[in-house]
């Protein structure tokens, strides 16, 4: 027991009390006003407590961000995030209302119901397809998971986001599940190429190139997916699974963006990082297209059938391009520059202004 622990005992006894915790360096008076939406996360920062420090090293505690402590007193949590151009970006409290506002529910907002018997080559197909993103949902939740308790408490917005993307990882991986058990199909089969290409996201040693690796480009290519879901759904079960799960997907793509612009804007040295870890993700994305379990699901139900994935291959190129479009938009909307280093283009058979 410490000695100010025993000395505030006595006092106990003696009927006598210490209120000196009273006595904070706070800004005593300053009120939060409530915006039309509520009470949210930036209307909670006035004054000093909106302040987000450059670097937040000196706090390593559980403290929340202006509250009134000892730096020396408190233990060393051991976070390794600790600046703002790393774990901290304008807009990411805006970023975690709209995600708590906009949660959903796997059981109660699929009409099961419209599901109905399918060809077995469609049925075999979806179910493939869901058996895929069923594992890219696993390393979505448990990458961000891992990273969030080495986000310094400084700066809670960002903790609180990834908080919601675990969540939203969490029910993308049921609902693809049970889609395949749902219509009389199943799971189907994981390859080995496509385990270690998720495998490597979660290897990797830095939170930048998490974020390039994860969110600009992994999660940026199955929204591009997503959205076009609706094109090879066959009941709209199928189209609300992948026009909610688009919904989501959109918010973990701008949580990456949102943060690797504020790096790139307050050290732009970390750039050639960035590049780096896009270069990884590039060649990745080459060697699992040529797996047979990741690419002809796709042929099948863009096509309308196993006799039809030439139909298939043709409508997958414009997807493929679409993905890669994007991602060049999205690595310019960063402040990158990746026309001339990105491996895709070739591979995509195209040429972006």
């Amino acid at each position: 027991m410490s000695t100010r622990t025993e000395a505030y005992r006595e006092m106990l006894r003696n009927g006598e009390y210490d209120l000196s915790w009273m006595e904070v360096e706070s800004e005593w008076g300053v009120r939060a006003q409530p915006s039309k939406r509520g009470l949210t996360l930036n209307d909670i920062n006035v004054g000093s407590y909106g302040v987000i420090p450059e670097d937040a090293s000196d706090s390593l505690s559980y403290a929340p961000r202006g509250a009134d402590f000892n730096p020396a007193e408190l233990p060393d949590i051991g976070y390794s995030l600790n600046t703002r151009a790393e774990a901290w970006a304008q807009n990411m409290g805006k970023l975690y209302e709209e995600a708590v506002a906009r949660q959903w529910s796997s059981t109660r907002d699929i009409p099961w119901n419209t599901l109905a018997p399918l060809p077995k080559d469609i049925e075999h197909a979806m179910c493939q397809l869901a058996t895929f993103f069923t594992e890219v949902e696993f390393i979505a939740g448990d990458v961000p998971g891992a990273w969030l308790g080495q986000v310094n408490n400084t700066y809670h917005e960002t903790k609180l986001f990834m908080a919601t993307q675990v969540m939203d990882e969490a029910r993308h991986l049921e609902v693809f599940r049970k889609r395949a058990l749902a219509n009389g199909g199943g799971l189907g089969k994981c390859s080995r190429e496509v385990e270690e290409g998720l495998k490597y996201i979660f290897d990797i040693g830095s939170f930048p190139q998490m974020l390039a690796r994860l969110h600009l480009f992994g999660e940026g290519r199955v929204l591009t997916l997503f959205r076009m879901g609706e094109m090879m759904a066959q009941n709209e079960a199928e189209k609300a699974i992948f026009r909610l799960c688009a919904q989501d997907e959109s918010r973990h793509v701008a949580f990456g963006c949102l943060q690797l612009r504020q790096l790139i804007a307050e050290d732009p040295d970390r750039i050639d990082e960035i590049h780096d870890a896009l270069d990884s993700a590039e060649e990745r994305t080459i060697e699992l297209g040529a797996t047979p379990e990741q690419l002809e699901p796709f042929l099948i139900l863009l096509g309308g059938g196993e006799k039809h994935m030439d139909i298939g291959m043709e409508k997958f190129g414009i997807l493929r391009r679409k993905i890669v479009q994007e991602y060049l938009q999205r690595c310019h909307s960063i402040g990158i520059d990746r026309q001339e280093r990105c491996k895709l283009k070739e591979a995509a058979d195209i040429n972006i202004i």
